[in-house]
């Protein structure tokens, strides 16, 4: 199990500690993305098997790809670390992977009454994704999701900051993988509508498009080769 966590003091011991009671969890892995509080030794207390510290903050995907060098597990579950006790209830993600059901998973999250921003990255991601695959998520940017580790072998990259789900959601399809959505009882801190909030909400925007208009290029130049 991979937890990439940026400054998740208060939360992330809970969410170790509720990761270590999941049948099929060899071990758990949080990945401090340069925090400047005390995640890493509260992730160390609540029990973490192996915490990696990245010297600045890099970003998630840069973090989890962290994360993926240093473990030998076949089926990674990819959570993050504001889940608190709720992590839990993830095995909801693990099961179907292991089970041969699934090589992918992604978890959609109970709806809340309220939301903290006006679902612009979300609008954008769950776009970019049908464009490419044809599929409409529900949950197009949950960061909670299970998948085998050959899918990220194969890609031999991860795309950066928050574009790393959308990504992952897109390559794998598009190789032909099984990616479900599976409703699952987690919950995590959402962001407000305050400045942080914003910008927290931008930033996952410009990683969102960015991802896609790599698929763009990528895309264009393909069918630029198939007209010659």
């Amino acid at each position: 199990m991979l937890i990439p966590a940026y400054n998740e003091a208060g939360r992330i011991g809970e969410t170790v500690k509720a990761a270590r009671g999941l049948t099929g969890v060899s071990e758990v892995i949080v990945i401090d993305d340069g925090s400047a509080d005390g995640t890493a030794e509260e992730a160390r207390a609540a029990g973490a098997d192996r915490v990696v510290q990245m010297p600045v903050n890099s970003g998630k995907g840069a973090a989890l790809a962290a994360g993926i060098k240093v473990t030998d597990a076949e089926v990674l579950l990819l959570l993050d670390g504001d889940l608190g006790a709720s992590a839990a209830a993830a095995s909801a993600l693990l099961d179907p992977v292991i089970a041969g059901h699934a090589d992918m998973t992604i978890a959609v999250l109970p709806r809340t009454r309220k939301s903290g921003g006006f679902g612009l990255a979300v609008g954008l991601a769950r776009w970019g994704i049908r464009k490419f695959t044809g599929r409409t998520m529900q949950a197009p940017i949950s960061g909670q999701r299970a998948l085998r580790k050959e899918i990220i072998e194969r890609l031999g990259r991860l795309d950066s900051g928050f574009g790393v789900e959308v990504g992952l959601t897109i390559d794998a399809i598009r190789m032909g993988y099984r990616v479900e959505e599976v409703p699952v009882e987690l919950s995590h801190r959402s962001t407000g509508r305050d400045i942080g909030g914003f910008l927290h909400r931008g930033r996952q925007f410009i990683d969102i498009a960015r991802a896609l208009m790599l698929r763009m290029r990528g895309h264009e130049s393909r069918s630029g080769r198939a007209r010659r």
